[in-house]
């Protein structure tokens, strides 16, 4: 048993990772300011002795003894991190600065959640660890990209500096139960709209692609990225590298839903990347074979039940 502190641990993907960490037999303490995360994503843990939730900004320094830090603070999604720009960049600098001293004082190994979007607008494709980036500092995404980068780079000074054990992990586009139906990404967007026979809205052409892998995917993934060798510190591409293009992901929706819904353009928002797909070679290579196992119908059809639930209890 391993003592294991999830930050955003109320978050989509931390309330994954903190029950799949209890199911393995850790004793996991959830920190979380509910910026964006939500109490009632892990409220059914606390019925778990090994479990603790505590209601803290990672901005704010923190004291604690773990064996490891997962730190998952930060919103994700363009709505949430467009919000508060400046607070969403504190996350992600503030928040590794002090998670980090908190590793190094302690001697945990921490695993930072970074993102595709360090790759911004690529010139490669697909995405590969060593592109550095095409990324608009000043843009209105730049909050989150630059935020996450920034994070990259004293993540990887603490382990050069202060032989902090660091993982590093870049996330592609997840979706799955416990997503927010408000958040903006183009999964929960598309699928509440089929659901309530609403107008589909596609931003530009819908010819841009994307690569969706499913929660459970991710969270096996970053586990096994914990497990690797301390002289292995990534970064690594988390993801599935199955590309789809929006129009493709929005017909695949009201096949599954069989909904009424037309699809409708919208103008494409500012700095929005037009391709994405990650190189996963390495992933395998060096997170013990590891792959995406759920395909992307079967993992829409088991969103899509998850949200139909949420509609019909929540009356939305």
């Amino acid at each position: 048993m391993k003592r294991i502190l999830v930050t955003g641990g109320a978050g989509f993907v931390g309330s994954h990772l903190c029950e799949t960490l209890l199911d393995k037999g850790n004793e996991v303490i959830c920190l979380d300011n509910y910026f964006t995360g939500k109490k009632k994503k892990i409220i059914h843990l606390l019925e778990n002795p090994y479990f603790e939730l505590i209601r803290h900004d990672v901005t704010q320094p923190f004291f604690i003894e773990v064996d490891q830090i997962y730190n998952l603070a930060c919103p994700a999604s363009p709505i949430h991190y467009q919000y508060n720009p400046i607070k969403t960049i504190k996350t992600s600098v503030m928040g590794a600065i002090n998670m980090l001293g908190l590793a190094k004082r302690i001697k945990a190994k921490i695993l930072q959640a970074s993102t595709s979007e360090v790759y911004g607008d690529p010139d490669i494709h697909p995405q590969t660890e060593d592109y550095w980036g095409r990324v608009n500092p000043i843009g209105i995404r730049s909050c989150y990209d630059e935020g996450k980068r920034c994070a990259e780079s004293l993540f990887v000074n603490y382990h050069h500096q202060n032989d902090v054990k660091i993982k590093i992990i870049r996330i592609f586009n997840t979706y799955g139960p416990k997503m927010e139906p408000d958040d903006g990404r183009v999964v929960s967007n598309f699928i509440m709209q089929a659901l309530q026979n609403q107008d589909i809205t596609i931003f530009g052409d819908g010819q841009q692609t994307r690569s969706f892998q499913y929660v459970s995917d991710l969270v096996d993934g970053m586990i096994r990225m914990m497990q690797t060798p301390d002289d292995f510190t990534g970064p690594v591409n988390i993801g599935n590298p199955g590309e789809f293009t929006m129009l493709e992901l929005a017909s695949e929706i009201i096949n599954i839903t069989g909904s009424k819904s037309k699809i409708i353009h919208l103008p494409l928002p500012e700095d929005d990347p037009t391709q994405r797909q990650p190189d996963i070679s390495l992933a395998k290579e060096k997170l013990d074979g590891w792959e995406p196992k759920i395909p992307l119908r079967e993992g829409l059809t088991k969103t899509i039940e998850y949200f139909d639930r949420l509609i019909k209890e929540e009356d939305l």
